[in-house]
């Protein structure tokens, strides 16, 4: 290579750190590759969430004639299984194998189960329809099979999200977890958005045979994404008889001992109350642009990707002030401020008839979002105890799960209540919507009081953090 070519790609090197978002997450002993390849489980995360959540919701509802009802149930179901996060989380952490592997094994399951709930969900939800031949069975065989295939899909999600942030926790040091945090969530949107701009055009022109084909290609793909991300993650360690025969711990004795003290209890409760605040406007902003302020379909639209620009934004801002010492219980006490303001702006545009303040707000609601994500879950992985690890990690997954999916029903649900009262015929229909922000901004302020307690203790090492483990 002459010297004008070395010098160029020295530079070129020189940049990836500098302006590829979270590139400095890397070490010597994980390399960035590594970190990626472990990430792809978070793409396929955010693939099967927006198939379910997003474009399966209105190929149900639309094409297919299925009553909403009925298809808003289906998509809750996955959130059933999102209290057992934190026994699966407890068992990654105590599982013994011949190979010596702990999370492996879990990712490799949870892959299994995630594939096997998309392989039979587009035939499930073509029985659900009442096609064809389908007419002949009772019509609880589609409603049973739907279900299934929802919530072996959702709990094939919770296994592998849980275990791969674990995972991801053993592998990296304290000063480096901001940076891979900001990574997998940034990985979890990169699938999300792509995903859908796939899913969008493919089934552009819909037929039931090529909903079979989407859905199916997107089991596959899931494997492969799953087994690209754990190849050589975890190394082979020799087990002796006497440790796979000795008694493993069980769950409520390591889920006793984690939750010791007040700290926990308080961090889940801000955690539970921030997410359901964040989550509740969900189903409500592109309802509330279109109806109040009168926006078209197209820029109603255009709302999730500003939500998404303020996430994305709120986690590259956490991932940098955390990785310098910054108190992860502040930065998420931050967030919920932010939300808040976000939210009053929302609120003003209907008075004020304003677009731009709308837009402003959903961005600062993105951005305190973000923020929030991010600190509380640095703040669980820095606290863990030594060899808990996965059921901290379980322990916030499910308290944000079960929290996201009870917002967004209390969101629907406050909306119509406050809409039949009489109320609604003195103020107008934006009545219902004020009524759902309002009352997350005073959740976000009852969550920043709860976590501004814990104000001063999440930059600190703590036992856990330094029980981690780099191979």
């Amino acid at each position: 290579m002459n010297p004008i070519s070395q010098r160029a790609m020295q530079a070129w090197v020189g940049l990836g750190p500098r302006f590829l978002p979270f590139a400095d997450a890397a070490s010597a002993d994980v390399p960035l590759s590594r970190l990626l390849r472990l990430s792809l489980v978070q793409v396929s995360v955010g693939m099967s969430l927006v198939l379910m959540v997003g474009t399966l919701n209105r190929v149900m509802i639309v094409e297919l004639g299925i009553s909403a009802a009925l298809v808003s149930t289906m998509i809750a179901l996955p959130v059933l299984f999102a209290p057992l996060r934190a026994y699966i989380g407890q068992s990654s952490d105590t599982h013994v194998s011949v190979l010596g592997w702990k999370r492996v094994p879990f990712l490799f399951n949870g892959s299994m189960v995630q594939f096997g709930g998309l392989s039979i969900m587009p035939f499930a939800l073509l029985v659900l329809s009442g096609g064809g031949a389908s007419q002949a069975y009772p019509q609880w065989v589609g409603q049973a099979a739907a279900a299934l295939s929802f919530l072996l899909v959702g709990a094939g999600i919770h296994i592998t999200q849980t275990v791969g942030l674990a995972l991801a926790t053993d592998l990296t040091s304290d000063d480096r977890r901001p940076k891979v945090v900001g990574l997998m969530y940034v990985s979890l949107l990169a699938g999300s958005i792509a995903s859908a701009l796939v899913f969008g055009q493919l089934l552009e022109d819909f037929t039931p045979g090529r909903l079979i084909q989407v859905i199916q290609g997107t089991a596959v793909l899931t494997l492969v994404l799953n087994g690209i991300a754990l190849w050589k993650q975890e190394s082979l360690k020799r087990v002796t008889a006497a440790e796979l025969a000795a008694p493993q711990p069980r769950f409520t004795d390591s889920m006793a001992n984690y939750m010791r003290g007040g700290a926990t209890t308080r961090r889940l409760v801000a955690v539970g109350l921030g997410t359901m605040a964040f989550g509740m406007q969900d189903v409500l902003l592109e309802p509330y642009g279109g109806e109040i302020l009168g926006l078209t379909v197209a820029d109603t639209t255009k709302l999730t990707a500003a939500l998404a620009a303020g996430g994305l934004v709120g986690f590259a801002v956490a991932s940098h002030l955390l990785s310098r010492g910054a108190d992860a219980y502040a930065m998420a006490g931050r967030g919920a401020l932010i939300g808040s303001l976000g939210l009053a702006a929302v609120i003003l545009a209907s008075p004020f008839g304003s677009a731009a303040l709308f837009v402003a707000g959903v961005i600062l609601v993105g951005l305190g979002g973000g923020l929030f994500g991010h600190g509380t879950l640095t703040a669980a992985m820095n606290a863990a105890p030594e060899g808990q690890v996965g059921l901290a990690l379980g322990a916030w997954g499910a308290m944000q799960a079960t929290a996201a999916g009870v917002g967004i029903a209390l969101g629907g649900l406050m909306r119509d209540v406050a809409l039949s009262s009489g109320a609604a015929e003195q103020f107008g229909a934006a009545f219902g919507y004020m009524t759902v922000y309002t009352t997350e901004i005073l959740l976000l302020l009852v969550t920043f009081a709860v976590m501004s307690s814990l104000f001063g203790s999440g930059s600190e090492q703590t036992e856990g953090s330094q029980g981690a483990q780099h191979p």
